[in-house]
Protein backbone atom coordinates (compact mmCIF):
# COMPACT_ATOMS: atom_id res chain seq x y z
CA UNK A 1 0.00 0.00 0.00
CA UNK A 2 1.25 3.22 -0.75
CA UNK A 3 1.52 5.17 2.55
CA UNK A 4 4.50 6.69 2.94
CA UNK A 5 5.22 9.33 5.47
CA UNK A 6 6.98 12.31 5.79
CA UNK A 7 9.63 11.97 8.42
CA UNK A 8 10.68 14.78 11.08
CA UNK A 9 10.92 15.58 14.59
CA UNK A 10 7.62 17.49 14.23
CA UNK A 11 5.62 14.87 13.09
CA UNK A 12 7.33 12.24 15.38
CA UNK A 13 4.29 11.77 17.52
CA UNK A 14 1.81 11.69 14.47
CA UNK A 15 3.57 9.10 12.82
CA UNK A 16 3.86 6.72 15.69
CA UNK A 17 -0.21 7.35 16.17
CA UNK A 18 -0.57 6.74 12.49
CA UNK A 19 1.67 3.05 13.14
CA UNK A 20 -0.02 2.26 15.93
CA UNK A 21 -3.51 3.19 13.99
CA UNK A 22 -2.44 0.75 10.96
CA UNK A 23 -5.21 -1.28 9.88
CA UNK A 24 -4.22 -4.81 9.40
CA UNK A 25 -7.14 -6.29 10.49
CA UNK A 26 -10.84 -5.35 11.02
CA UNK A 27 -12.94 -7.09 13.97
CA UNK A 28 -16.74 -8.02 12.29
CA UNK A 29 -19.58 -7.59 15.13
CA UNK A 30 -22.47 -9.07 13.31
CA UNK A 31 -25.15 -9.64 15.20
CA UNK A 32 -24.12 -8.64 18.59
CA UNK A 33 -27.08 -7.30 19.99
CA UNK A 34 -28.60 -11.33 19.14
CA UNK A 35 -26.16 -13.20 21.52
CA UNK A 36 -29.09 -14.32 23.30
CA UNK A 37 -30.41 -16.19 20.38
CA UNK A 38 -27.13 -17.53 18.95
CA UNK A 39 -27.57 -21.32 19.37
CA UNK A 40 -30.76 -21.06 17.16
CA UNK A 41 -29.70 -18.35 15.11
CA UNK A 42 -26.64 -20.51 14.30
CA UNK A 43 -28.55 -23.86 13.95
CA UNK A 44 -31.12 -22.07 11.01
CA UNK A 45 -27.87 -20.45 9.25
CA UNK A 46 -26.50 -23.83 9.14
CA UNK A 47 -29.71 -25.21 7.73
CA UNK A 48 -29.96 -22.86 5.07
CA UNK A 49 -26.15 -22.99 4.25
CA UNK A 50 -26.34 -26.66 3.64
CA UNK A 51 -30.09 -26.42 1.58
CA UNK A 52 -28.68 -23.82 -0.28
CA UNK A 53 -25.28 -25.66 -1.34
CA UNK A 54 -26.98 -28.60 -1.73
CA UNK A 55 -30.11 -27.24 -3.88
CA UNK A 56 -27.67 -25.52 -6.15
CA UNK A 57 -25.74 -28.31 -6.77
CA UNK A 58 -28.69 -30.74 -7.65
CA UNK A 59 -29.53 -27.97 -10.23
CA UNK A 60 -26.22 -28.03 -12.05
CA UNK A 61 -25.99 -32.33 -11.63
CA UNK A 62 -29.71 -32.40 -13.34
CA UNK A 63 -28.59 -30.19 -15.77
CA UNK A 64 -25.05 -32.33 -16.47
CA UNK A 65 -27.29 -36.11 -16.26
CA UNK A 66 -30.43 -34.94 -17.95
CA UNK A 67 -30.93 -34.60 -21.83
CA UNK A 68 -34.29 -33.03 -21.44
CA UNK A 69 -32.32 -30.11 -19.66
CA UNK A 70 -29.71 -29.62 -22.48
CA UNK A 71 -31.13 -26.37 -23.78
CA UNK A 72 -30.11 -22.72 -23.33
CA UNK A 73 -31.99 -21.60 -20.53
CA UNK A 74 -31.20 -24.71 -18.18
CA UNK A 75 -27.32 -23.84 -18.73
CA UNK A 76 -28.02 -20.20 -17.98
CA UNK A 77 -29.86 -21.39 -14.60
CA UNK A 78 -26.92 -23.50 -13.91
CA UNK A 79 -24.08 -20.89 -13.85
CA UNK A 80 -27.05 -18.80 -12.25
CA UNK A 81 -26.91 -21.71 -9.54
CA UNK A 82 -23.13 -21.09 -9.41
CA UNK A 83 -22.95 -17.74 -8.62
CA UNK A 84 -25.31 -18.28 -5.88
CA UNK A 85 -22.63 -21.40 -4.63
CA UNK A 86 -19.92 -18.49 -4.83
CA UNK A 87 -22.04 -15.77 -3.06
CA UNK A 88 -22.93 -18.14 -0.19
CA UNK A 89 -19.82 -19.48 0.32
CA UNK A 90 -18.35 -16.08 0.66
CA UNK A 91 -20.83 -14.60 3.15
CA UNK A 92 -21.95 -17.14 5.41
CA UNK A 93 -18.61 -18.98 6.99
CA UNK A 94 -18.22 -15.83 8.15
CA UNK A 95 -21.63 -14.72 9.09
CA UNK A 96 -21.65 -18.42 11.38
CA UNK A 97 -18.55 -17.09 12.85
CA UNK A 98 -20.04 -13.95 13.94
CA UNK A 99 -23.16 -15.04 15.43
CA UNK A 100 -21.25 -18.31 17.55
CA UNK A 101 -18.82 -16.22 18.89
CA UNK A 102 -20.25 -12.67 19.08
CA UNK A 103 -17.63 -11.35 16.33
CA UNK A 104 -14.90 -12.21 14.44
CA UNK A 105 -11.37 -11.28 13.61
CA UNK A 106 -10.53 -10.91 9.80
CA UNK A 107 -7.62 -9.53 8.19
CA UNK A 108 -7.55 -6.17 6.50
CA UNK A 109 -6.14 -8.28 2.89
CA UNK A 110 -9.15 -11.14 3.15
CA UNK A 111 -11.24 -8.28 4.25
CA UNK A 112 -11.25 -6.57 0.63
CA UNK A 113 -10.91 -10.29 -1.40
CA UNK A 114 -14.49 -10.66 0.53
CA UNK A 115 -16.43 -7.52 -0.75
CA UNK A 116 -14.12 -8.11 -4.19
CA UNK A 117 -15.75 -11.96 -4.22
CA UNK A 118 -19.10 -10.69 -3.54
CA UNK A 119 -18.93 -7.93 -6.48
CA UNK A 120 -18.05 -10.54 -9.05
CA UNK A 121 -20.33 -12.94 -7.91
CA UNK A 122 -23.27 -10.27 -7.89
CA UNK A 123 -22.14 -8.83 -11.19
CA UNK A 124 -22.22 -12.11 -12.81
CA UNK A 125 -25.90 -12.71 -11.66
CA UNK A 126 -26.87 -9.69 -12.96
CA UNK A 127 -25.67 -10.16 -16.51
CA UNK A 128 -26.94 -13.70 -16.52
CA UNK A 129 -29.84 -12.52 -15.79
CA UNK A 130 -30.10 -10.09 -18.80
CA UNK A 131 -29.20 -12.87 -20.83
CA UNK A 132 -32.12 -15.29 -19.45
CA UNK A 133 -34.40 -12.49 -20.61
CA UNK A 134 -32.73 -12.15 -24.02
CA UNK A 135 -33.21 -15.87 -24.04
CA UNK A 136 -37.11 -15.54 -23.02
CA UNK A 137 -37.58 -12.69 -25.46
CA UNK A 138 -36.42 -14.84 -28.58
CA UNK A 139 -38.22 -17.41 -27.30
CA UNK A 140 -41.64 -15.89 -27.17
CA UNK A 141 -41.22 -12.71 -29.39
CA UNK A 142 -38.86 -14.51 -31.99
CA UNK A 143 -39.19 -18.39 -31.73
CA UNK A 144 -38.26 -19.07 -35.64
CA UNK A 145 -35.21 -17.60 -35.18
CA UNK A 146 -34.55 -18.68 -31.49
CA UNK A 147 -32.70 -21.92 -32.59
CA UNK A 148 -30.29 -20.13 -34.90
CA UNK A 149 -29.06 -17.27 -32.40
CA UNK A 150 -29.25 -18.96 -29.18
CA UNK A 151 -26.66 -21.89 -30.78
CA UNK A 152 -24.07 -23.81 -28.50
CA UNK A 153 -21.30 -21.24 -29.13
CA UNK A 154 -23.35 -18.08 -28.63
CA UNK A 155 -24.02 -19.54 -25.20
CA UNK A 156 -20.67 -21.08 -23.93
CA UNK A 157 -19.54 -17.62 -25.36
CA UNK A 158 -22.23 -15.34 -23.84
CA UNK A 159 -21.08 -16.94 -20.04
CA UNK A 160 -17.39 -16.95 -20.56
CA UNK A 161 -17.62 -13.48 -21.42
CA UNK A 162 -19.87 -13.10 -18.08
CA UNK A 163 -17.44 -14.73 -15.93
CA UNK A 164 -14.38 -12.99 -17.59
CA UNK A 165 -16.15 -9.58 -17.05
CA UNK A 166 -16.91 -10.09 -12.92
CA UNK A 167 -13.51 -11.61 -12.63
CA UNK A 168 -12.15 -7.99 -14.32
CA UNK A 169 -14.80 -6.17 -11.77
CA UNK A 170 -13.15 -8.43 -8.75
CA UNK A 171 -9.51 -7.32 -9.61
CA UNK A 172 -10.41 -3.70 -9.95
CA UNK A 173 -11.77 -3.69 -6.84
CA UNK A 174 -9.20 -5.57 -5.17
CA UNK A 175 -6.41 -3.63 -6.56
CA UNK A 176 -7.93 0.01 -5.98
CA UNK A 177 -9.19 -1.08 -2.71
CA UNK A 178 -5.73 -2.41 -1.25
CA UNK A 179 -3.83 0.88 -2.92
CA UNK A 180 -5.71 2.93 0.08
CA UNK A 181 -3.98 3.58 3.32
CA UNK A 182 -6.31 2.39 6.10
CA UNK A 183 -5.83 4.01 9.53
CA UNK A 184 -8.69 2.68 11.90
CA UNK A 185 -10.68 2.49 13.55
CA UNK A 186 -10.52 -1.66 13.78
CA UNK A 187 -13.87 -2.14 13.93
CA UNK A 188 -16.80 -2.90 11.74
CA UNK A 189 -20.39 -2.91 12.56
CA UNK A 190 -22.07 -5.56 9.52
CA UNK A 191 -21.36 -8.91 9.30
CA UNK A 192 -19.56 -9.33 6.06
CA UNK A 193 -16.95 -6.53 4.47
CA UNK A 194 -19.26 -4.67 2.60
CA UNK A 195 -18.16 -1.10 0.91
CA UNK A 196 -18.88 1.55 2.77
CA UNK A 197 -17.58 -0.22 5.77
CA UNK A 198 -14.55 -0.49 4.24
CA UNK A 199 -13.57 2.50 3.16
CA UNK A 200 -14.64 4.23 6.53
CA UNK A 201 -11.83 2.65 7.50
CA UNK A 202 -9.41 4.54 5.13
CA UNK A 203 -7.99 7.59 5.14
CA UNK A 204 -6.60 8.62 2.24
CA UNK A 205 -9.19 10.14 -0.75
CA UNK A 206 -11.70 7.46 -1.69
CA UNK A 207 -13.30 9.92 -4.39
CA UNK A 208 -11.87 7.55 -7.28
CA UNK A 209 -13.14 4.26 -5.89
CA UNK A 210 -16.77 6.46 -5.68
CA UNK A 211 -16.24 7.18 -9.53
CA UNK A 212 -15.66 3.35 -10.66
CA UNK A 213 -18.64 2.30 -8.12
CA UNK A 214 -20.61 4.56 -10.08
CA UNK A 215 -18.93 3.23 -13.87
CA UNK A 216 -19.06 -0.05 -13.11
CA UNK A 217 -22.96 0.16 -11.65
CA UNK A 218 -24.09 1.49 -14.51
CA UNK A 219 -22.21 -1.13 -17.04
CA UNK A 220 -23.08 -4.41 -14.87
CA UNK A 221 -26.06 -3.58 -12.49
CA UNK A 222 -28.13 -0.68 -14.42
CA UNK A 223 -27.51 -1.61 -18.24
CA UNK A 224 -28.68 -5.48 -17.24
CA UNK A 225 -31.58 -4.17 -15.57
CA UNK A 226 -32.48 -1.99 -18.72
CA UNK A 227 -31.86 -4.78 -20.91
CA UNK A 228 -34.61 -7.40 -18.95
CA UNK A 229 -37.30 -4.11 -18.87
CA UNK A 230 -37.20 -3.75 -22.25
CA UNK A 231 -37.10 -7.19 -22.99
CA UNK A 232 -40.01 -7.70 -20.76
CA UNK A 233 -41.69 -4.94 -22.80
CA UNK A 234 -41.63 -6.76 -25.99
CA UNK A 235 -42.72 -9.95 -24.23
CA UNK A 236 -46.09 -8.68 -22.30
CA UNK A 237 -46.84 -6.82 -26.17
CA UNK A 238 -46.65 -10.78 -27.50
CA UNK A 239 -48.03 -12.47 -25.23
CA UNK A 240 -51.13 -9.79 -24.83
CA UNK A 241 -51.79 -10.81 -29.22
CA UNK A 242 -52.09 -14.56 -28.40
CA UNK A 243 -55.95 -14.98 -28.92
CA UNK A 244 -56.53 -18.07 -26.06
CA UNK A 245 -56.25 -17.62 -22.77
CA UNK A 246 -54.20 -20.94 -22.46
CA UNK A 247 -52.07 -20.01 -24.85
CA UNK A 248 -50.81 -16.26 -22.93
CA UNK A 249 -51.05 -18.32 -19.20
CA UNK A 250 -48.17 -21.04 -20.79
CA UNK A 251 -46.01 -18.18 -21.97
CA UNK A 252 -46.28 -15.86 -18.70
CA UNK A 253 -45.50 -19.23 -16.93
CA UNK A 254 -42.35 -19.56 -18.39
CA UNK A 255 -41.30 -15.80 -17.42
CA UNK A 256 -42.27 -16.02 -13.55
CA UNK A 257 -39.49 -18.01 -12.51
CA UNK A 258 -37.43 -15.22 -13.95
CA UNK A 259 -39.24 -12.57 -13.13
CA UNK A 260 -39.45 -13.57 -9.45
CA UNK A 261 -35.90 -13.94 -8.99
CA UNK A 262 -35.00 -10.82 -10.64
CA UNK A 263 -37.52 -9.03 -8.30
CA UNK A 264 -35.91 -10.61 -5.86
CA UNK A 265 -32.64 -9.80 -6.18
CA UNK A 266 -32.69 -6.10 -7.56
CA UNK A 267 -35.22 -5.04 -5.08
CA UNK A 268 -32.54 -5.70 -2.00
CA UNK A 269 -29.86 -4.31 -4.24
CA UNK A 270 -31.82 -1.18 -4.71
CA UNK A 271 -32.92 -0.68 -0.74
CA UNK A 272 -29.46 -1.61 -0.09
CA UNK A 273 -27.42 0.55 -2.01
CA UNK A 274 -29.18 3.35 -3.78
CA UNK A 275 -31.45 4.55 -0.68
CA UNK A 276 -29.34 6.61 1.40
CA UNK A 277 -28.23 4.62 4.63
CA UNK A 278 -28.09 7.30 6.64
CA UNK A 279 -31.69 6.76 6.47
CA UNK A 280 -31.37 3.11 7.64
CA UNK A 281 -30.62 1.74 11.27
CA UNK A 282 -27.81 -0.68 11.77
CA UNK A 283 -30.12 -3.85 12.14
CA UNK A 284 -32.26 -3.03 9.10
CA UNK A 285 -29.04 -2.84 6.86
CA UNK A 286 -27.65 -6.16 8.08
CA UNK A 287 -31.10 -7.64 7.56
CA UNK A 288 -31.75 -6.55 3.47
CA UNK A 289 -27.32 -7.61 3.46
CA UNK A 290 -29.37 -10.63 5.18
CA UNK A 291 -31.83 -11.39 2.39
CA UNK A 292 -29.84 -11.05 -0.72
CA UNK A 293 -26.75 -12.77 0.05
CA UNK A 294 -27.91 -15.72 1.80
CA UNK A 295 -32.00 -15.68 1.62
CA UNK A 296 -31.70 -15.09 -2.11
CA UNK A 297 -29.31 -18.01 -3.10
CA UNK A 298 -32.09 -20.22 -0.95
CA UNK A 299 -34.49 -19.57 -2.92
CA UNK A 300 -33.63 -19.36 -6.43
CA UNK A 301 -33.03 -23.05 -6.95
CA UNK A 302 -36.64 -23.53 -4.82
CA UNK A 303 -38.36 -21.28 -7.38
CA UNK A 304 -36.29 -22.47 -10.27
CA UNK A 305 -37.43 -26.27 -9.80
CA UNK A 306 -40.77 -26.31 -7.83
CA UNK A 307 -42.30 -24.29 -10.92
CA UNK A 308 -40.61 -26.17 -13.25
CA UNK A 309 -41.85 -29.65 -14.61
CA UNK A 310 -38.42 -30.60 -16.56
CA UNK A 311 -36.67 -30.23 -13.57
CA UNK A 312 -39.24 -32.42 -11.74
CA UNK A 313 -39.12 -34.87 -14.12
CA UNK A 314 -35.45 -35.15 -14.22
CA UNK A 315 -35.32 -35.26 -10.80
CA UNK A 316 -37.65 -37.69 -10.55
CA UNK A 317 -35.83 -40.15 -13.38
CA UNK A 318 -32.42 -39.69 -11.64
CA UNK A 319 -33.27 -40.31 -8.12
CA UNK A 320 -35.85 -43.08 -8.76
CA UNK A 321 -34.64 -45.20 -11.40
CA UNK A 322 -33.95 -48.65 -10.78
Amino acid sequence: MNCAIEISPKWLNDIETTITNNVTSVNLLGFSDLQNFKILLFSLLILIYCTTISGNCLIIALFLLSKTLQSPMYFFIAQLSLCDILLTTDIVPTLLLTVLYGGSSVTLIGCIFQFSFLVMSESSECLLLSLMSYDRYLAICNPLRYNAIMNHMFCVLSVVIIWLVGLTVMLLYMISMYDLCYCGPHVIDHFYCDLEPILQLSCSDTSIIHIQILIIGVLNVFCPFLIIGMSYVYITVTIMKIPSNTGRHKAFSTCSSHLTVVSMLYGTLIIVYMFPSNGQTRTLSKVLSLIYTVLTPLLNPIIYTLRNKDFKKAFHKHTFRT
